[in-house]
């Protein structure tokens, strides 16, 4: 199951999609039904899981387009079931376990029960069962280790009241790198299918073979370069003072763009394969580049504020850290904020 929720991560959903697909991914993730109705009015025929659950007055659209609930309480069973017979078909559903994360989900004492609820009711078919890392993104993988444990008890203890061919699934981009034994019958990939690991920098999958290469580059042009003496305070609030008459380069991105004012002379930017601090505050639509030790840049030239250049590079992983973040919000915020180019 490839996951493509939040707009691929900001990568383009339906695009990303494709891509997937044609690598034969089987299934496609997303967090809510108006992101499945996308994908199917795209073409994409393989099972669109709902993982973050469907409201009443949403029925309609599940069974127009074919997608796949994943029930995470018990609450919708009843009427989820009486729209099945209603419209005389059978609808397949997965449940999540909350094996630990805290959020949604049946707790393992109640799995069983849910188990004979959803066989007790015509027009629903328990198809899978899932659940969820909370500490995916830890690179030691002892709490995981646990958690797939209480998960595959609890599933255990089903037995023999769940069929044999029912797809278990717990696997996500850290536990399927950090885990062993964790890909059961199905896994659900999602940062590292766009180039970064669960853990951050230091996550061992970011280096183990094959590489994962990121797939995203934010790129801006230089809309003015300019020169001011020392002493000059930059940018709102004066926040930087030059020490030295300085050149600065002028980039029409600013937090508008999801380049956060939490940068400011904080990140760096690359031009001409260099590396140059940002400098004073990020504002809506401009930012500051401090370029005097790069004599070259001129208005027109390429910035690299995510991505590579020459030898250079600047990582989703590292700007989460300048942000206090992570790689995720990162690429959500780039992707969701700019004009996506597509390249093969």
């Amino acid at each position: 199951m490839a996951m493509v929720k939040a707009d691929g991560y900001g990568h383009g959903m339906v695009e990303c999609a494709r891509v997937f697909a044609d690598c034969g991914a089987a299934a496609f993730g997303v967090a809510e039904l108006v992101e499945g109705i996308e994908l199917r009015r795209a073409g994409f025929e393989q099972p669109i899981f709902i993982l973050a659950g469907v409201l009443p007055e949403f029925f309609d659209a599940l069974f127009e387009y074919g997608l796949t609930p994943v029930l995470v309480d018990a609450t919708l069973i009843p009427a989820l079931a009486r729209e099945a017979v209603l419209r005389r078909k059978e609808i397949a559903v997965h449940v999540k376990m909350d094996a630990g994360m805290g959020r949604q989900g049946f707790l393992p004492a109640e799995l069983g029960d849910i188990v004979a609820a959803i066989k007790s009711r015509e027009g629903l078919r328990l198809q899978g069962i899932m659940a969820h890392f909370p500490m995916a993104d830890n690179p030691d993988p002892a709490g995981s280790k646990r958690i797939l444990a209480d998960f595959l008890r609890a599933v255990a203890g089903l037995r023999p009241d769940i069929h044999q061919d029912l797809c278990l699934h717990i696997a996500n981009s850290g536990g399927l790198f950090s885990v062993d034994g964790t890909s059961l019958d199905m896994v659900r990939p999602g940062i590292s299918l766009y180039g970064y690991g669960a853990a951050g920098a230091g996550d061992v999958s970011a280096t183990a073979e094959p590489q994962l290469i990121p797939a995203m580059q934010f790129v801006s042009r230089v809309i003015q370069v300019r020169e001011v003496p020392a002493g000059t305070g930059l940018g709102y609030g004066h926040i930087f003072t030059t020490g030295r008459t300085t050149r600065l380069a002028v980039l029409p991105v600013g937090y508008e763009d999801g380049y956060l004012r939490v940068l400011s002379n904080r990140a760096r930017v690359l031009l001409h394969g260099r590396s140059a601090p940002v400098v004073g505050r990020i504002s809506m639509n401009l930012t500051l580049v401090d370029v005097t030790d790069i004599n070259a840049v001129r208005v027109g030239d390429e910035a690299v504020l995510l991505g590579s250049q020459g030898r250079e590079t600047i990582t989703a992983d590292e700007i989460g850290g300048w942000m206090e973040t992570i790689s995720y919000e990162v690429l959500c915020l780039f992707g969701h904020c700019n004009r996506i180019e597509y390249v093969d």
